[in-house]
């Protein structure tokens, strides 16, 4: 015979024969398995919870929230309830409701202060070193997302949605755990590449409510359960879903294949007021939605597609013979607050204005990689319009190609700063590095008020795949070529 202890959060189970508790049931989290709390994952567990711990008695490894002595012997114990500071979220770069209405959204930048923290190491030319590391994921494909999650403490987890696997990292017991789904309709399999995947987290999170996710399905809404280990999903829509999710002040909207072509299906943020658009608009993959001056621009290898809540759906087509290079980052500011996008004519690189049906051009000199006024030519940054020459500081940098990775957005600075990565004596051309020719050597680098060796990476192939994320206070970068995640302090992050 077990007796019940109830918490307002919980139920426990305290075995009459040991002392020793056990999870029977918690608020929001479903059904608790028995063979899940093992005990490298009791602590795990309890700061998920808030409950409490052992300091020096052996009577049980857990014990309720709330509990400041052990019952049995009357030890004091560790309270975890109320202890948690947590850090910011993260829900990848292109995901930053920090950013204000004036900076696209949906592009890699984040307001997050990590040049303040960053520009305290040593100055190039020094070269920096990871300060620690954690291993990848087993399935190491995948987007990271950093949030309390409903909880009173920060977890992470890598969904990979190619492949259907969710994974949560256990940092009490430096451990990747596979979430089992508790259900068979709870498939999150997405079929486009990790550059076109977005999410949009709970502005009120319940317990364990991760965010809205799109599938092959549709659109649902995720929730995890950490002690057990498992996750499940609610239906938001069932459709075919052509591209992921965007939001718009109070608006939801995404593409949709129908039987007649493409559809761009809307709803509030509450999910009310559905309504369904027709697009003349192709089939196939789309990159993720953009967000800028009241609109969504979803962009597609033919064209673009325009919307702005409340009116329908605008279908504009490149024009004839020049496509867009994507890859090298998405779209970029003008001064006057306009967004371009570089494409090829198939005789030169220029930028085309987004949004009006016989944009502007303006033809280049060369490539320019990068995003939202963080822009590289070759080895040097370009300062003023996008269109402009680049700011020659170093002349040895001509044989350098820096590849933007992370836009850190700071109203204070003059001039952008970000995560880049400098691909060291690459004369060749931008396409060919970014798709899977191999380079000797790379630096990761922070542009700033002071520049910041942070690694030295060699023989690195798909940049691209590099993945910036910040969790429990430090920047991380992923690849999935390599077994360990490395990691950089930022002690100093508000």
């Amino acid at each position: 015979m077990a007796h019940r202890w109830e918490t307002p959060g919980s139920v426990w189970l305290e075995d009459e024969h040991t002392a020793q508790f056990e999870l029977a049931s918690s608020e929001g989290l479903g059904r608790i398995e028995r063979q899940a709390q093992s005990r490298g994952r009791l602590p795990d567990i309890a700061h998920l919870l808030g409950a409490s711990l052992p300091l020096s008695c052996d009577c049980s490894p857990i014990y309720p929230e709330g509990f400041a002595f052990c019952p049995t012997c009357g030890a004091p114990l560790e309270q975890l309830s109320g202890r948690a500071k947590t850090p910011p979220d993260w829900w990848g770069p292109w995901l930053d409701h920090l950013l204000p209405r004036h900076v696209p959204h949906g592009l890699n930048v984040t307001a997050l202060a990590l040049g303040e923290n960053l520009e305290e190491r040593p100055a190039a030319p020094a070269p920096g070193r990871p300060d620690l590391n954690m291993p990848a994921p087993p399935n190491a494909h995948c987007v990271f997302a950093a949030g309390a999650f409903g909880f009173p403490t920060q977890r992470l987890i890598a969904l990979a949605h190619a492949r259907n696997v969710l994974q949560y990292w256990d940092p009490l017991g430096q451990a990747w755990h596979i979430m089992a789904p508790e259900d068979n309709g709870s498939d999150l399999t997405f079929s486009v590449p990790a550059a076109s995947y977005a999410w949009l987290p709970a502005s009120d999170p319940r317990r364990g409510e991760v965010a809205l996710v799109p599938t092959d399905r549709g659109l649902r809404r995720l929730f995890i359960n950490p002690v057990s280990e498992t996750y499940r999903t609610e239906t938001v829509f069932d459709g075919l879903l052509a591209s992921a999710p965007g939001a718009m002040r109070r608006h939801v909207a995404c593409l949709v294949h129908g039987e007649a072509g493409t559809l761009l299906w809307s709803v509030h943020s509450d999910m009310s007021h559905e309504t369904v658009y027709a697009c003349e608009a192709p089939a196939g993959q789309w990159a993720r939605p953009v967000g800028y001056d009241g609109k969504l621009f979803w962009l597609h290898a033919q064209g673009q597609l325009v919307w702005q809540p409340g009116a329908p759906p605008q279908w504009i087509a490149w024009p004839a013979g020049w496509s867009p290079r994507l890859q090298f980052g998405g779209p970029t500011q003008s001064r006057d607050g306009r967004l371009w996008l570089i494409g090829h004519d198939g005789q030169a690189y220029s930028f085309l204005e987004l949004g009006k049906p016989a944009g502007q051009r303006e033809a280049l000199s060369g490539a320019r990689l990068g995003f939202a006024s963080l822009l590289f030519r070759r080895g040097h940054a370009v300062v003023d319009e996008p269109w402009g020459l680049e700011h020659v500081e170093d002349p040895h940098d001509d044989d350098a190609m820096v590849l933007p990775l992370l836009r850190g957005f700071n109203n204070n600075r003059s001039q952008p700063s970000g995560l880049v990565l400098r691909f060291h004596q690459y004369t060749g051309m931008a396409e060919d590095a970014l798709a899977g020719r191999i380079i000797p050597r790379t630096t990761f680098e922070w542009i700033g008020k002071r520049n910041v060796i942070l690694d030295d990476i060699a023989r690195l192939a798909h940049p691209l795949e590099c993945v910036p994320f910040v969790y429990d206070n430090c920047l991380w970068l992923h690849h999935p070529d390599w077994n360990q995640v490395r990691g950089w302090r930022l002690d100093a992050l508000p």
